[in-house]
């Protein structure tokens, strides 16, 4: 408070300076995803559109095939250990894709018939090769395609999707996650079990328990890759991710989420309002919806 004199009637009147600065253009999230984490490590300013501002972000034939593969490995866990056999996995992924054939992941790929029938071939083939894997009549699933939550640090939550929890033959808790996508160059496997240490946090803050292993299995070529979480990688996790979300935060007060050019920018839905291709980044607020509704509606 300034006190400024008043002459004419002997008194002093008292006034509030303000401060009007504007406050930070974008809200912090107060959860990440694994997804999320690595989503803003690869181009900030992709986080922002689909992250913050949340503006539509259109299925991809990689995505839905995923989530289709997903969904008749989840039909296939929820029968009798002794009825998964692989007839009984050929009627799950039957099922699972009829349910997609309705689904807007599929119905918005817009896809012509040929490409569908190459689209389902290629699922059932992702499926099939599950089965050279491991016998799922062995499997003591114990969770399903669970959805998990937990506090990191004040203000922020992690949250992540467990694709099975099962029991290994020793009581211990072991997570599997099913790849659709290719397996990582050997360069580049460190960055894939990133998400690894997520499941670790996860189990051990829900269900008190750190996994005895969490297994990535990638159905295209077969291969699985093995880690065994520790107390010190989980440490490490979080410190990681606390890191991130710091990131993040200024990113949001100083209104800086700058692209970061890869081979991604290929496949991104933003592309045309990316100042690396020329465009605006402050039109995808209005222009986003319009866009990809239209290709939503496109015949």
């Amino acid at each position: 408070m300034t006190p400024l004199p008043y002459d004419d009637l002997g008194m002093s009147v008292m006034t509030e300076t303000v401060d009007t600065s504007p406050g930070p253009l974008w809200t912090v999230p107060s959860t990440l995803s694994p997804s999320r984490v690595e989503s803003f490590l690869s181009c900030p300013l992709a986080f922002r559109f689909a992250s913050i501002q949340r503006l539509p972000d259109p299925p991809t034939p990689a995505t839905t095939k995923g989530s289709l593969v997903h969904r008749s490995l989840e039909l296939l866990f929820l029968l009798a250990p002794a009825e998964r056999t692989p007839r009984a996995l050929d009627h799950c992924v039957a099922d699972a894709i009829e349910e997609y054939r309705v689904h807007p992941d599929f119905t918005e790929l817009h896809l012509a018939d040929d490409e569908a029938q190459r689209f389902f071939a290629e699922c059932r083939e992702l499926a099939t090769n599950y089965m050279a894997l491991e016998d799922p009549r062995r499997v003591r699933a114990i969770g399903l395609e669970l959805m998990l939550a937990a506090p990191v640090s004040d203000g922020l939550t992690l949250r992540g999707i467990i694709d099975r929890l099962e029991l290994d033959e020793n009581g211990e808790l072991v997570v599997t996650d099913y790849k659709t996508g290719r397996a990582p160059h050997p360069n580049y496997e460190r960055k894939s079990l990133s998400g690894v240490q997520f499941y670790a946090f996860l189990c051990e803050s829900v269900f008190g328990r750190i996994p005895a292993a969490v297994r990535l299995m990638y159905l295209r070529s077969g291969e699985v890759i093995t880690a065994t979480p520790s107390p010190q990688s989980t440490k490490y996790m979080t410190t990681r991710t606390n890191a991130v979300w710091k990131a993040v935060a200024t990113a949001c007060d100083r209104d800086d989420f700058r692209p970061k050019p890869s081979t991604l920018c290929n496949f991104c839905a933003y592309q045309r309002w990316c100042p690396e291709y020329g465009g605006d980044p402050a039109l995808a607020a209005t222009e986003a919806p319009v866009v990809l509704a239209a290709m939503h509606d496109a015949p």
